[in-house]
């Protein structure tokens, strides 16, 4: 008896989760402002543009899988180019605007059916060419916050670091204190996402 009621509680419970699953589509948007780290580099103020799946597996996880493109990369980027014709380097600030399409799995937990906090892995991969980059993949982690107007439009923000050393190393200033050999992305969005209810 004791095994049936068991098996009863374990029967219930099972269909209570199941029941609270749903997925709904969404688009994500806003505003951009990117760094490259142990430079010189001033803010690159641009956008990003991003769909998602929300799978609400519990009320309070969410599982979200992106895919964003994202303009990036710093401005007043001091930097030292080859010259053919005098066979020197050339010292000089150039704007770096980088492109990605990036794909994220965000880990999201909602409290209070307001406020949520969202963290999770990225894996970015540069759309277009840019002379100063040296890698054509970066891998990142998010962090972020956001606040749920409505039950399907949030304003969020986040902070994202990369950790690979992503610009070409050796067209910074070594003679410069401000600037270092490891150069990373860093960024911080701030924007609005919005889910549909497909019921």
């Amino acid at each position: 008896m004791k095994r049936i009621v068991i098996a009863l509680l374990f029967f219930f419970g099972l269909t209570q989760v199941n029941a609270q699953v749903t997925f709904k589509p969404g688009l994500r948007a806003g505003l951009n402002l990117s760094k490259i780290t142990q430079s010189d580099a001033s803010t690159r103020t641009d956008f990003y543009i991003a769909g998602f799946g929300e799978l609400k597996l519990t009320k309070y996880y969410t599982l979200q899988p992106e895919i964003s493109y994202s303009k990036q990369g710093g401005n007043d980027v001091l930097v030292e180019v080859y010259n053919n014709q005098t066979g020197n380097y050339d010292a000089f600030k150039q704007d770096i605007s980088v492109d990605y399409i990036s794909f994220a799995i965000v880990n999201k937990f909602t409290f209070n059916d307001k406020f949520n906090m969202h963290f999770g892995p990225t894996i970015d991969f540069q759309a277009g060419q840019s002379r100063f980059t040296q890698s054509d993949v970066d891998l990142a982690f998010l962090l972020g916050l956001g606040f749920n107007v409505t039950k399907d439009l949030s304003i969020e923000a986040r902070l994202k670091k990369g950790v690979i050393d992503i610009y070409e190393t050796d067209y910074f200033s070594n003679n410069s204190y401000d600037v270092g050999n490891y150069n990373t992305n860093f960024l911080f969005q701030l924007g609005v996402s919005y889910t549909f209810d497909l019921k």
